[in-house]
């Protein structure tokens, strides 16, 4: 496991394509997040709503470049060839998988820490210029802690839905445009439908709508579901999309 680790954090370094998706979606989370809260309208009992909830909105920009790298660390071996170097250097094709999902949760996590901390700081500074009557979010409140925490999970966690799905499909254009549908489609779906209990039950079971939830620090009893079990439907996106690319990637032949 080792050298099979080393031998992604290799390939991930050397490549330009992984550090500049890695900042774009720090870069495209902490902007999206600070027009979010430039927008905000605050009145003298405060702004409303939920800050903490709005000053993390580039989450919903910064999954997409997640997503993208977490396909093209496993479908850029495939549509190069590369992928019969790495077997012959390294047979065990489970092995290989792990430790792909190993180095890109690493890379992601660290990222996602920057991106979600700097939306935070850029909320704070921003509301903060505003006049903000109330106490900008802060880590130290238990649910802005929960908050930040999910979301860099969050992050992660789409990475690796999006790594299992390009370990399925192997082609990445079309991961892309299936992991994106995931994310963006359903929620747009959920919307459109007329009926409060399909609607719910979208709302309920699509990645980003339940896993976003975990973002939430006010009015809980609205959510579909509590914000760690939200967090939970995600991880289990995620896991079941890393249990079938291991299947698939250990029955086919190449």
């Amino acid at each position: 496991m080792r050298s099979a680790l080393h031998a992604e954090w290799t390939k991930l370094r050397t490549v330009a394509a992984p550090a500049w998706l890695l900042l774009g979606m720090i870069a495209a989370t902490v902007a999206l997040s600070a027009v979010a809260t430039s927008v905000v309208t605050c009145g003298p009992s405060g702004c409303g709503g939920d800050p903490a909830r709005t000053g993390l909105l580039g989450v919903q920009l910064g999954q997409a470049l997640a997503a993208i790298l977490g396909v093209l660390v496993v479908s850029g071996e495939f549509s190069s060839g590369m992928f019969r170097t790495t077997l012959t250097a390294i047979p065990r094709r489970a092995t290989v998988l792990t430790a792909k999902a190993v180095t890109l949760t690493g890379a992601v996590a660290v990222a996602a820490t920057a991106a979600v901390l700097g939306s935070l700081l850029a909320g704070r500074l921003i509301l903060h210029r505003r006049g903000f009557p109330a106490p900008a979010p802060a880590l130290s409140d238990g649910p802005v802690l929960r908050a930040t925490t999910g979301s860099i999970l969050y992050l992660t966690l789409i990475a690796l839905l999006a790594l299992g799905v390009a370990a399925v499909l192997r082609d990445s254009a079309t991961s892309i445009g299936v992991v994106l549908a995931l994310l963006y489609l359903l929620p747009i779906l959920a919307q459109a439908i007329g009926d409060p209990h399909w609607q719910r039950l979208l709302e309920r079971t699509a990645p980003m709508s339940a896993g976003l939830t975990v973002q939430a620090t006010t009015d809980l009893d609205s959510l579909p579901l509590s914000p760690w079990a939200g967090l939970g439907v995600t991880a289990a996106w995620a896991a079941a999309a890393l249990v079938v690319g291991g299947l698939s990637t250990a029955r086919r032949d190449i």
